[in-house]
């Protein structure tokens, strides 16, 4: 599948009459057309609001549920989101439409208790990228007793269907950058550069249970067996974020839309590697689940003939079980594994920092300790609700200090040690 990002490069944005994008990359949004639309589109909404928020700007977004980037298709078959926007149909191949520095975040009364912090400015602005993204802020409360998995599906929701209607809107705009990405069928790869070793991706998506959700074409994960992806399906929204997990390594729709290993794997597929493709596969809780999957996992690898693979990871704790027995079972096939993932240490950074642990796991990249503690100022303006951080994973009683300024564990901050290495942090052997 042949698959061409067109990417709009968006240096600001701004409330106006009409959404577009201006000279210069200007996001205009009007504000109270989308408000209506959200509104009419999901009647579970009982509030709605509409921020943005800019890099440098004194802004606190706090609780964060997801972050979408808006994208549309252009050309070729399917919808963007499919599953949830769109028909059913596979997608990964034709144009798409990228607003490349914008973002949609979801926000409001808390869901779970595992959404974060994004701040636009300051220590906490350090520890995630979307500090640095031109953010439309969709702060919504629901209606009154509703049960928090339609709390969650409600933000979903509405938050792709913010991030099409922006895209949508800039559809016939001419792009400033295109990228090609194409991974061909799997006999047709393997001949393309056959003097290369063969190398897959082993892409974990949570799947721990209610409110710990991902959806694959609109199919709850968990339901699912390990199976093969394209690379470019991925990239084309067939991968969604339904989970309240903690903030600093899940992996939102931002996340998978722009996941760095696969543009990583794609950027070395020819030179010194040939990139076959992506397993996906589920993150359970119970042992039989476990075992099923990752027997299914090292299966496929095998028949891919591949001689190596990345497996990353997505939260921790119950599923560092998955990602070992995936690294395990596939290094007994002969296969060799890197596994990128993050650590919880305790504060002083002297726990264990993974769960599990297999000598066979020799070979490990790391996001940073989540456990690390950081303090954040106070800032001017606070979209959501500030008196939620003692309540979310990696606040505590006490988090929020009398001069409104925070103190947190890594784990409330939104992408601080993201597992698919989509941020600054690591640990470097001295």
């Amino acid at each position: 599948m042949k698959l061409e990002l067109s990417r709009i490069k968006i240096q600001d944005v701004c409330f106006g009459e009409k959404t577009d994008v201006l000279d210069g990359g200007i996001l205009q949004v009007n504000k109270e057309e989308l408000k209506q639309i959200l509104m009419d589109f999901d009647q579970r909404i009982k509030e709605l609001d509409i921020h943005l928020a800019k890099p440098g700007e004194s802004v606190r977004i706090i609780p964060v549920k997801d972050v979408i980037e808006p994208r549309v298709k252009v050309e070729g078959n399917g919808d963007i989101f499919p599953g949830f926007m769109g028909k059913v149909d596979k997608v990964g191949s034709g144009k798409t439409l990228v607003l490349d520095g914008a973002c949609v975040v979801t926000t409001g009364d808390i869901v779970g208790f595992q959404e974060g912090i994004i701040d636009m400015k300051g220590t906490g602005a350090d520890y995630t990228p979307f500090s640095k993204k031109y953010n439309v802020v969709v702060d919504a409360t629901p209606i009154d007793d509703l049960p928090q998995h339609q709390h969650e599906e409600m933000l979903r929701l509405i938050g792709l269907k913010a991030a099409t209607y922006l895209a949508e809107a800039t559809a016939e705009k001419e792009a400033n950058e295109n990228n090609t990405f194409e991974t061909k069928p799997l006999f047709k790869q393997a001949e393309t550069y056959p003097e290369l070793p063969k190398v897959g991706y082993v892409y974990m998506l949570q799947s721990q249970g209610l409110l710990h959700d991902t959806y694959v074409y609109g199919v709850d994960i968990k339901n699912s067996l390990p199976t093969l992806l394209y690379p470019t399906e991925v990239m084309d929204g067939a991968i969604i974020s339904g989970n309240c997990v903690s903030a600093c390594d899940k992996n939102t729709t931002y996340h998978h839309l722009n996941n760095p290993i696969i543009e990583d794997l794609y950027e070395r597929h020819g030179k010194d590697i040939n990139f076959m493709g992506v397993i996906i596969t589920n993150e359970n809780v119970t042992l039989a689940d476990k075992q099923r999957s990752s027997d299914y996992v090292a299966s496929l690898a095998e028949n891919l003939g591949l001689d190596g693979v990345v497996i990353s990871e997505e939260g921790f704790g119950n599923p560092d079980t998955d990602l070992i027995m995936n690294c395990k079972k596939i290094e007994e096939k002969g296969i060799k594994t890197v596994l990128v993932t993050d650590e919880y240490a305790g504060r002083d950074g002297s726990s264990q920092s993974l769960a599990d642990a297999d000598p066979k796991a020799d070979a490990v990249v790391t996001g940073g300790n989540a456990n690390e503690t950081v303090v954040l100022p106070q800032l001017d303006k606070v979209i959501g609700n500030v008196e939620k951080v003692d309540l979310i994973a990696g606040g505590f009683e006490g988090s929020l200090k009398k001069d409104q300024g925070i103190e947190v564990e890594l784990q409330a901050i939104i992408g601080a040690t993201n597992e698919l290495g989509f941020n600054k942090m690591g640990a470097i052997e001295s």
